[in-house]
């Protein structure tokens, strides 16, 4: 059954010079999910979107296991792996044949698999439900329609069905995607590429007995001279990209005369209903700054990228994840403004791996000339036999989060050793038993504060002193051995002493998002407390508060 996006009420024109702590401008999967961060940290928070519904057709549909692990935090992982399409495998196919397979995540041990397919919408439609719940004040067909930023506020005119109204804010969250119009107003360009092929996107309702993997043919004999990606979602919808190139007419291309048959020679008999189609160009491109006074954007309104490789939406959780908390920050006292200049340079460092991989993914599959089509041609040939050429290959460099080696919030004292993942690492998963029961370590890792995770037992004096100071403690234990009431995991497959290559005695700081700050062969008080004064400054040295 195809599905039916909710209509959600207008609220009336609101009046006029109310100021508000956080607007959120744009009610799609970035905006929502930055809004539901901020008010699960007790930040009252605004959206407003110039529509009255959920994104419809296939968007942003892979989600990777660092956003899933971002949604398990605020309350919706489980769900979106209840109904979305699991899979870890990849295949590529050359012309009439397959070249090879890869599996994204070849380990066990893992809360969440390497993706999850789901179309956008769902995503959406438990976005609103959860902001609704937890407090968010949602203005739907609200549009903002100028900006004039102040150095301590922003003014906007918001325009709605029903007349208008003035309203301010000590900050703006810009999430309105591709073709914002807050960057339109402030006039800010993008640097990077626009490429001129073009591609067909066909959301098609079927039943077919293909398995639940990422398929991409190059030049296959449906459709030759060009690319096809295959992807399965959930309700029977899957998901097909047809390259058409540069010389395409979008709107003749987007016609179902001229989908329906590009469909039946790639499924032959397999009937199909076609669902949603739209045609899109690839851009690798980003704003210089992200950050723009009290104005701060993220997700596409921040960088695009292409499709191939699922960095978009991804891309743009992620940027939610590293802001909310800093921004929460800023707004309790605890942190101080000079804290937004390591989402810049963070963000901006991802957003460039991003378009960097979207880049080269885009002249690997759309070759400039026909002596780069036959070396590309000629690397899928020997992808067949030979693994040196598969890592050659690049049908999209799919999403893994960024690792923040040169964040200024890392500790620059920090301790190295084999095994252990760097400052700017993200938190990496693994099984554990708390009180007695199955569990995964990473929820008990950063979300509303900083956390310590100790190799070694952390007398109560120390715990309650961290905690007083923003830190909890978390102890891993090989097994249970009389630390009591203490908050104990047991490592009960040996995977986190393994995946954190730690040593006994040893600790690891992590932030609220739960990338690495520091790692320490001791655990020191002091010096946990030193970082996170640190981050909360924005990078900048900080006094040690307690004793150990």
């Amino acid at each position: 059954m195809k599905y039916q996006p909710p209509r959600y009420a207008v609220p009336p024109p609101a009046q006029s010079g109310v100021h508000h702590k956080v607007v959120v401008a744009g009610g799609g999967l970035v905006g929502l999910t930055l809004a539901l961060d901020l008010a699960q940290r007790g930040v009252g928070v605004v959206v407003l979107d110039d529509d009255d519904t959920v994104s419809v057709g296939s968007r942003a549909i892979c989600f990777a296991k660092r956003t899933l692990e971002i949604y398990d935090r605020l309350g919706l992982g489980e769900r979106i792996l209840a109904k979305g399409v699991t899979w870890n495998t990849g295949k590529i196919f050359f012309q009439e044949r397959e070249i090879y397979a890869f599996d994204l995540l070849p380990e066990s041990g893992h809360h969440y698999p390497a993706f999850v397919n789901l179309q956008q919408y769902y995503v959406e439609e438990w976005l609103v439900e959860a902001c609704q719940a937890a407090g968010v004040e949602l203005r739907w067909r609200h549009r903002v329609a100028s900006v004039v930023s102040h150095p301590d506020h922003v003014a906007l005119h918001v325009e709605t069905p029903l007349g208008a109204y003035d309203l301010d804010c000590s900050w703006l969250l810009a999430c309105d995607g591709a073709r914002s119009t807050i960057r339109e107003a402030m006039a800010l360009p993008f640097v990077g590429r626009a490429f001129r092929d073009r591609f067909l996107i066909a959301d098609v309702e079927m039943r077919a007995p293909f398995p639940s993997e990422r398929w991409f043919w190059f030049d296959p004999p449906f459709h030759r001279g060009q690319s096809v990606l295959l992807h399965r979602q959930a309700d029977d919808i899957w998901r097909i990209d047809f390259q058409l190139g540069p010389d395409a007419d979008p709107e003749e291309a987007r016609k179902p005369e001229h989908v329906i048959p590009r469909i039946e020679a790639m499924l032959g008999a397999t009937p199909f209903t076609l669902d949603w189609v739209s045609v899109y160009t690839f851009r690798c491109r980003r704003l210089e700054n992200f950050v723009h006074g009290r104005v701060i954007f993220a997700g596409d309104a921040a960088h695009q990228v292409s499709p191939f490789g699922a960095r978009g939406g991804n891309g743009g959780v992620q940027d939610a994840d590293n802001l909310a908390w800093k921004l929460a920050a800023i707004l309790d006292g605890s942190g101080d403004e000079a804290l937004l200049a390591s989402y810049d340079a963070e963000r901006i460092l991802a957003a460039d791996e991003n378009i960097l991989h979207s880049t080269r993914s885009t002249d690997f599959i759309s070759p400039k000339s026909d002596a780069i089509r036959a070396y590309r041609d000629a690397t899928l040939l020997l992808g067949e036999h030979f693994a040196f050429a598969r890592r050659l290959v690049n049908s999209g460099r799919l999403s893994l989060p960024a690792i923040l080696r040169e964040s200024p919030l890392n500790d620059p004292a920090s301790a190295r050793w084999d095994g252990a993942p760097a400052p700017g690492s993200p938190a990496i998963d693994a099984p554990v038993l708390a009180h007695g029961r199955k569990d995964w370590l990473l929820p008990h890792l950063g979300g509303q504060n900083f956390t310590l995770m100790a190799f070694a037992p952390v007398s109560n004096g120390v715990r309650a002193k961290l905690h007083a100071h923003g830190i909890e403690t978390v102890m891993i234990a090989d097994h249970e051995d009389g630390h009591g009431a203490a908050p104990v995991l047991i490592d009960c497959e040996g995977l986190v002493k393994r995946r954190y290559g730690a040593r006994d005695g040893s600790a690891i700081l992590f932030r609220p998002d739960q990338h690495v700050a520091s790692l320490m062969t001791r655990i020191d008080g002091d010096h946990a407390c030193a970082v996170r004064k640190r981050n909360l400054a924005g990078g900048r040295p900080a006094t040690a508060e307690i004793s150990a």
